[in-house]
């Protein structure tokens, strides 16, 4: 269970407030504290008037039927995705508003109005069903962050086909894996894609995914050409441009889909086994969808949103495409890294389409912060006026960081926790009612009721933690696992009868704000002391010497476990034994003695996945000297080479 220990609260009791300012409160789509009591006492009542903010061919008939694990949300009711996000917008005042603005790697650019997206959204459409693709087939999507992305996602709702994304950075093994668990039928995939300069072989990769697989069909958008030198196979491939001029301008029918139908199948990788496909269905998940941008964004007509994620995870699905879309937002879509062709992208992308609301991830923050603040300095970030971080819990000192160089004090920052399986943020601060603390994702949002709970499923008191957990059904829960069922019961639903275990430890502060320490399996045991990951990364991060720091626990003779810390400094800051020794003590200081590491190895980099996720799997394994699983998510598979032999110098 993860750790109660009273230290974690003087590691977590965190004193600065920010509440929200009277002119954002004001101006906020949500800002009656009553909300959350009129949800929490009816939250059937609550989504039922949220879900008015869609578009509905049949009204529903029914909000919800429970059958612990298996709901039904709106059910009776029928509605088609990508008429909701691009359709019912063309009819009316936002017709030629911007939809989506690409920022293209090499600085190319493309801007679509919502008329212009629904006319290539409705010849994709056209192209799949002459390609065979009919209602309920699976079409896999491995794509780099291009237009044709999103187009290929709105083609697929609207046909009722299920579409599965596949992030671009997966190995042709990850890829294969994924189709052979949806069966899909059709892959659209490109020539090959940009990172940092180079090309990225989605098509190479592709040709060795689908050999023996139920696919029949590749479509190849030409994203590189020539330099590309990919070889098409007859009977088999089809570029975009050549199969889409060949399809009819005409618009396409939505297809009526009830409320249950599946919208898309997103895989997530656990430690061990093979890959989950999460299971999103229509009504529930677009109404959490446009209701989280609402609410946690507070998105208005004017706003320009940019999330900073890959659509090939579902941070990207939900707050790139479907949320801002079915709100009528414009959001703006970058293809390339953050540090290339400067440091600077991110901020200049912000100043050139004028970002007002920027969501992003703590370890990109960090790395703002190692890098430092002349870069944001340099440019006009004045059009911001909300900020938010996603992925993994977010040290205090990073969050100031964000709130004074990026918000120069004045946005509110949105710190959220959810997860593939949950479809759109569960805690996260209302920025027109929460006062935020630096670290904290604050409470749940209304309609939501999670906890933190013992081990017999008992609410902590204040001051406690334990299990996260979600007590009642949301709308936008998944349904199952694809095809496992059994797993789906067993790994959400199999500690606690009734209530959704997401596999996260969590703090409750006296304030009841929820605190996020990580996985329940990244707690160290060490000396029958459970210390948790994050308080120790916290602590380490506090020092004003860390950008950054990843903790994993190793195996040791005596204490069962010992804590190995890899550290990345700041820039021009000089390492060697005394600041290790100093560090040591600044965590015993930090949380105490017990959670002093046993070692800490100073690195350059840390092994991120592309999504900007730290692979502490890697870490364990390098730490043990064990054989490395799979690397081929990772951003820079180099810097696993380099920690390995630096670790061998250390020991």
């Amino acid at each position: 269970m993860p750790n109660d220990d009273s230290r974690l609260a003087n590691l977590l009791h965190e004193t600065r407030l920010f509440p929200p300012s009277e002119s954002f409160r004001k101006d906020a789509n949500f800002n009656d504290d009553s909300v959350y009591d009129r949800a929490q006492q009816d939250p059937e009542g609550f989504w039922s008037e949220q879900a008015q903010h869609l578009s509905w061919f049949t009204p529903f008939e029914n909000v919800l039927s429970w059958e612990p694990p298996h709901a039904k949300w709106f059910e009776g009711g029928k509605l088609n995705v990508t008429y909701n996000c691009v359709d019912r917008h063309r009819q009316g005042p936002r017709k030629n508003k911007a939809a989506i603005m690409w920022e293209g790697e090499p600085g190319d650019s493309r801007v679509f109005t919502y008329d212009m997206l629904g006319r290539e959204v409705d010849r994709a459409a056209h192209m799949l069903q002459s390609l065979g693709v009919q209602r309920g087939d699976r079409v896999t999507i491995y794509l780099p962050m291009i237009p044709e992305l999103p187009i290929s996602l709105l083609a697929c709702a609207k046909i009722g086909a299920i579409h599965s994304v596949v992030f671009g950075g997966f190995s042709s093994k990850a890829l294969r894996e994924r189709i052979i668990d949806a069966d899909a039928k059709l892959l659209i995939t490109a020539d090959a894609g940009w990172r940092r300069g180079a090309l990225i072989p989605l098509k190479a990769n592709a040709d060795e995914a689908v050999v023996d697989t139920p696919t029949e069909t590749v479509v190849v958008v030409q994203r590189v050409g020539e330099k590309a030198g990919v070889t098409m196979q007859a009977g088999r491939d089809v570029y975009w441009h050549e199969a889409m001029a060949k399809a009819p301008s005409a618009p396409f029918p939505a297809a009526e889909m009830d409320a249950e139908d599946i919208l898309f199948l997103l895989y997530t990788s656990g430690t061990t086994g093979k890959p989950k496909g999460i299971v999103h269905t229509t009504g529930g998940y677009l109404t959490v969808a446009n209701t989280s941008v609402r609410s946690v964004f507070d998105m208005k007509d004017d706003d320009v949103f940019f999330c900073t994620a890959d659509i090939g995870w579902v941070t990207g699905h939900t707050y790139i495409v479907y949320g801002p879309l079915s709100a009528g937002a414009t959001v703006v879509m970058y293809e390339g890294s953050p540090d290339f062709p400067g440091r600077d992208r991110f901020w200049d992308i912000v100043e050139k389409y004028g970002v007002s609301i920027l969501y992003t991830a703590p370890t990109s923050i960090r790395t703002f912060m190692k890098w430092g603040a002349q870069y944001p300095k340099a440019h006009n970030l004045s059009s911001l006026r909300l900020l938010g971080t996603v992925g993994e819990p977010i040290n205090p000192e990073a969050w100031m960081w964000y709130h004074e160089h990026i918000g120069h004090g004045r946005c509110p920052i949105v710190d959220t926790w959810w997860q593939t399986e949950t479809g759109a943020a569960m805690i996260a601060p209302l920025p027109g009612l929460t006062a935020t603390k630096p670290g904290s994702a604050t409470r749940p949002v209304p309609g939501i009721d999670a906890d933190v709970v013992d081990e017999n499923g008992q609410s902590v008191a204040p001051g406690n933690g334990g299990y996260l957990v979600i007590r009642k059904p949301w709308p936008s829960m998944l349904r199952t696992i694809w095809g496992d069922d059994e797993r789906f019961r067993k790994t959400y639903y199999g500690k606690f009868d009734g209530i959704y275990l997401p596999g996260d430890g969590a703090h409750k502060d006296a304030d009841g704000y929820v605190w996020i320490l990580g996985r329940i399996d990244d707690v160290i045991n060490v000396s029958g002391h459970r210390i948790g990951t994050m308080e120790v990364e916290s602590a380490l991060v506090s020092h004003h010497m860390v950008a950054e720091a990843a903790v994993i626990g190793r195996s040791h003779d005596i204490k069962g476990q010992a804590i190995t810390a890899f550290v990345t400094v700041k820039e021009g800051i000089a390492t060697g034994e005394s600041l290790v020794a100093e560090l040591k003590q600044h965590v015993a200081e930090s949380i105490g003695a017990m959670a002093r590491p046993e070692e800490i190895i100073f690195t350059a980099e840390l092994p991120k996945t592309r999504s900007g996720k730290i692979m502490r799997r890697l870490l364990r394994d390098i730490a043990e000297g064990r054989v490395l699983g799979d690397t081929t998510t990772l951003a820079d598979p180099s810097v696993v080479e380099s920690l390995k032999a630096q670790y061998r110098e250390s020991e």
